[in-house]
């Protein structure tokens, strides 16, 4: 399955419940992450993964997210520019999840 740039809440949520395999890169800051988050993401800042890119799988489905979608979309970016060509940023980040698939989730 080839990812586009950006997926929406819908589309992550769809890949879940049709165990599309995939992997969640989240690299919002460790006090956003303990606001909420998804259970068995990567959690790397985004300052802080250039050093960590052995962490990420080079052959997965690798949706990253953020608070809002802009640091994630940039990330993607540079992702597919090293290499990572299954890189795909969630649009409206965490918080479109939070509105439009688990309004159980924690906001901030």
């Amino acid at each position: 399955m080839s990812l586009p740039q950006e997926i929406d809440v819908e589309d992550l949520d769809r890949m879940t419940k049709d165990g599309v395999p995939h992997r969640i890169l989240d690299v919002r800051e460790p006090w956003e992450v303990a606001v909420c988050g998804f259970k068995d993401s990567l959690h790397i800042p985004m300052r802080e993964l250039p050093a960590h890119l052995e962490r990420l799988p080079a052959n997965e489905n690798l949706v990253v997210i953020c608070h809002h979608g802009v640091r994630s979309l940039h990330v993607m970016a540079w992702l597919r520019n090293m290499g990572f060509r299954q890189a795909t940023s969630l649009r409206g980040g965490i918080d479109a999840w939070a509105k439009r698939v688990d309004p159980s989730m924690n906001t901030y």
